[in-house]
């Protein structure tokens, strides 16, 4: 069976990335942390945890705020 659906919504927009970009460098940026334009592979596992963590923090305080 095919599915005569072409959008796959697994797969993120070119708009999306963007965003998360954007919003992970902010919130690089508000903890301090040094991020790069592409790899990034120096930072600890603590640094790049802390980064994901304010991310969702943000994300969970927006949704509240709705």
């Amino acid at each position: 069976m095919s599915n005569s659906n072409n959008n796959n919504n697994g797969d993120m927009t070119q708009k999306g990335r963007e965003a998360l970009e954007r919003f992970k460098m902010e919130s690089a940026n508000e903890l301090g942390i040094n991020l790069k334009e592409g790899y990034n592979g120096d930072l600890t596992s603590r640094e790049a945890g802390s980064i994901g963590g304010n991310m969702v923090k943000k994300m969970i305080d927006s949704y509240k705020k709705q």
